[in-house]
């Protein structure tokens, strides 16, 4: 199979391009550049922003895909609020574009596979407990909404008949795949391991930590994506909620990375914010009807996985 890795340079990209080759399929990846494109030598690759229409119909039509991953976005949620529209652009009119160019290619081609990448974010913050996939969307900044978007957008398109689709809903990606590891600094594992490293003097933990989080290791993420592109029928959109379903609260983060590196890690406690107590993956569907397992994705294997990267 034939496979288009929109944003196939980035962290998540990165693992997924890896597991796909690994998987003998023939792997392409589309990139605004070509930094680091030493990473995926056995992947062709090709420049290209899913903002530009013009070129993204160029890519789909010279190479023929018989499946996409899009996995390209911008995903940061606090700076969505000071940026709305280049989210919009991104994410929404982005995924327009690619799947525009598929349409252009449809009376020649056979309907391709088609797996979307998309967030736990669109839940928002009001549902408790264990999430699952029937809930109705809250988006709660235009990041999220931008995701609920592009996700309606495939199903609309796939209920046509022109391909056949699956959306990921990923809780929180950690974890190191082919010795890339997570650095993003709006997220709570990287900044444990800036306060250890001494790049930050401590971190900051709301109340008491209590807040209940789940952690998915990156490469049971890209497994997620192999089986989805496998599963995919035509004319048909499903949905899967991709976690580990554990239940990690952040003060659990710090007390795992601690006994992981025996080193301590610094902390400094905020008042309590009004924020969900208990958020996690309802796995189940994914698990029955994908064959997943997060095999990977206990808080200690992912922390000591992604603590030997980062210490390296």
């Amino acid at each position: 199979m034939h496979v288009l890795v929109t944003g196939g340079l980035g962290y998540l990209g990165h693992a997924v391009t890896h597991d796909l080759l690994a998987a003998e399929h023939r792997v392409t990846v589309l990139s605004r550049s070509r930094a680091d494109a030493r990473r995926h030598a056995d992947a062709g690759l090709v420049e290209g922003d899913v903002r530009d229409r013009g070129r993204i119909r160029e890519i789909v039509a010279a190479g023929r895909f018989d499946a996409v991953c899009h996995l390209a976005a911008v995903s940061r949620g606090r700076d969505s609020f000071a940026d709305p529209l280049t989210y919009y652009d991104v994410n929404v009119v982005g995924t327009l574009n690619l799947l525009m160019a598929l349409d252009n290619v449809r009376e020649s081609m056979p309907p391709a596979r088609f797996v979307f990448a998309s967030t736990d974010k669109i839940y928002g913050s009001r549902y408790v407990g264990a999430l699952g996939e029937d809930l109705e969307p809250r988006p709660e900044s235009p990041y999220a909404a931008s995701k609920v978007g592009a996700e309606q957008l495939v199903a609309a398109y796939a209920a046509t008949g022109a391909i056949g689709a699956i959306t990921l809903r990923c809780f929180n990606i950690a974890g190191t795949a082919n010795g890339r590891t997570d650095t993003d600094t709006a997220r709570i594992i990287p900044n444990v391991f800036r306060a250890l490293t001494g790049e930050l003097p401590y971190i900051t933990l709301n109340g008491d930590g209590s807040a209940i989080r789940d952690f998915v290791h990156i490469l049971d993420v890209a497994a997620a994506l192999r089986l989805s592109l496998a599963a995919a029928r035509v004319g048909e959109h499903r949905v899967y909620n991709i976690g580990s379903g554990i239940a990690s609260s952040m003060a659990q983060v710090v007390a795992t990375a601690e006994a992981v590196t025996g080193l301590q890690v610094p902390v400094r406690k905020a008042p309590p914010k009004p924020e969900p107590q208990i958020l996690t993956a309802d796995n189940s569907r994914a698990m029955k009807e994908l064959g997943w397992l997060p095999e990977r994705s206990g808080l200690t294997e992912l922390i000591a996985d992604a603590w030997s990267t980062w210490h390296a």
